[in-house]
């Protein structure tokens, strides 16, 4: 019975500390709003030279490139972006469901 009580404990317990989550929750969050960011300041007629773009794409690259290789190609439109947030929110509510769980 003991041996029992102690899985059931250790099931209940959350597999991450909180503080981890919180801040893995809170990067993921800021990686999805540099890529609404960097999809918006596309459409603009920016110096891809200024600074502010290129934090901006050193950032957020290594999250789209990979998309892109693997998305179809759709002619102008890049929809490497939104598969990038959509997967990214996905990883934010697993890292809180791991915390809650």
């Amino acid at each position: 019975m003991l041996a029992n009580s102690r899985f059931t404990a250790a099931l209940r317990s959350p597999l991450i500390n909180p503080y981890v989550s919180q801040f893995t929750f809170l990067f993921i969050q800021l990686l999805v709003w540099a890529v609404i960011a960097r999809a918006l300041v596309s459409w603009l007629p920016i110096d891809q030279s200024s600074p502010l773009y290129q934090v901006l794409f050193r950032v957020t690259e290594p999250i789209c490139e990979p998309l892109r290789r693997i998305m179809p190609n759709t002619g102008m439109m890049d929809l490497s972006p939104i598969a990038a947030i959509v997967i990214l929110i996905v990883l934010g509510y697993l890292v809180t469901g791991v915390t809650a769980a």
